[in-house]
């Protein structure tokens, strides 16, 4: 199990540390305010590590890569920068090939590190890379956005995206360390706070009530700034991670909880071709608000909960329904294509979709059970539009 601890003198006072135990692999999250400027003694006790290339995009390089360097190299660690184009269209083969070749180039070695400084993109780009250069450097995870610090950054999976599928060629690498320094979000545009808030709001309606209740009371709160609900709400997520990550670290079983809202939310990003039309959070609001709405439909959930849920995350500024995605300039999707996109999906069994639906808020569970035809019909009433 996880375990939250105060990090010895962190600046603020409030930062602390959440362990994914996984043995020999352990490794710690730290969180908290002005953590970018003590990234050298964390990265110091994770690894005796000569040199790291730091991979970063373009936005973000231009906001903290010069605050990491610096930190870094005034513990002696001879640090490189590969800088990407900024983007979903980064996780690619396209990035993946040049960023490999420049990593060798900077002679990376199988006893030095790879930084992934940045959003959810780079962290999965980046660590797939650290996994198959000399079949596997170390890596350690420095998430700049909400989402990242949340979700990404944490648990090992790395991957790129291909036209078929999101994160369909991939690798299960787990970081040495990974450092949430939560100053980073002040840099956040007010939309990719939000789109990272889904995955927060995920966690609560996967598996803990009262953390859902808490966000309805406290998450305009979080998004406009307070320090101490943002916190709490890090902590708290990365906690429920790490315990389920623990338990079932490659995916064989509880894990797939944690991709509610996922199914229809990666379809939907393809459709929209991995673009800045759809943010990930905002697929996975989308995608959420349909895991209730068909868990309702099929009478697995008492009804009341879809308007509940879609009530808050609509409050908070996130889509709650396909309808909605006029507004993007793409139209709204058919049926058939989501469809086509969904059986595309890395769980998909035996030609059977699985999915994550729901018995109550806080109460999520994983099923194959669903017939298509009860599929088609929550999309066909979805895609009419508005």
């Amino acid at each position: 199990m996880s375990q939250a601890t105060p990090v010895p003198d962190a600046p603020g006072g409030n930062s602390r540390t959440v362990t994914v135990a996984l043995d020999q692999r352990s490794y710690p999250i730290h969180i908290g305010a002005g953590l970018l400027g003590r990234a050298a003694e964390m990265v110091r006790v994770a690894g005796d590590w000569q040199r790291c290339a730091v991979v970063t995009d373009a936005t973000v390089a231009r906001l903290h890569l010069e605050a990491l360097q610096a930190n870094l190299s005034e513990a002696r660690l001879a640090v490189d920068p590969v800088v990407v184009p900024a983007g979903e269209s980064s996780k690619s083969f396209e990035q993946l090939a040049p960023l490999c070749e420049a990593l060798l180039m900077r002679g990376i070695e199988r006893g030095d590190a790879v930084i992934a400084l940045g959003g959810g993109v780079i962290g999965d780009l980046a660590g797939f890379a650290a996994s198959i250069l000399r079949r596997g450097v170390a890596l350690v995870q420095v998430p700049t956005t909400l989402l990242a610090q949340v979700d990404s950054s944490v648990g090992g999976k790395t991957g790129i995206n291909t036209p078929q599928g999101k994160n369909l060629i991939g690798t299960f690498h787990q970081p040495r360390l990974v450092i949430a320094d939560t100053d980073t979000l002040d840099t956040l545009p007010a939309r990719e706070l939000r789109a990272g808030y889904a995955e927060i709001v995920k966690y609560g309606l996967l598996g803990d009530a009262q953390f859902f209740a808490w966000l309805e009371e406290n998450g305009l709160a979080l998004l406009r700034g307070d320090a101490e609900a943002r916190a709490y709400a890090i902590e708290k997520s990365c906690q429920m991670k790490s315990d389920i990550v623990a338990e079932d670290e490659r995916e064989s079983g509880k894990r797939a909880l944690l991709n509610l809202g996922h199914t229809f939310g990666h379809a939907l990003e393809a459709w929209a071709g991995y673009s800045g039309d759809l943010l990930h959070g905002e697929a996975v609001a989308i995608g959420v608000g349909l895991a209730f709405k068909l868990s309702e439909q099929l009478g697995l959930c008492p009804p009341g909960r879809h308007e509940r849920v879609t009530a808050h995350l609509r409050a908070v500024g996130l889509p709650v329904a396909i309808g909605e995605l006029g507004a993007c300039g793409r139209g709204i999707p058919e049926p058939a294509e989501l469809i086509t996109h969904m059986m595309q999906d890395k769980k998909v069994t035996g030609g059977r979709l699985t999915f994550i639906l729901v018995r109550d808020i806080g109460d999520a569970f994983i099923t194959r059970d669903v017939a298509i035809d009860d599929l088609k019909r929550l999309l066909s009433e979805e895609c009419r539009g508005p």
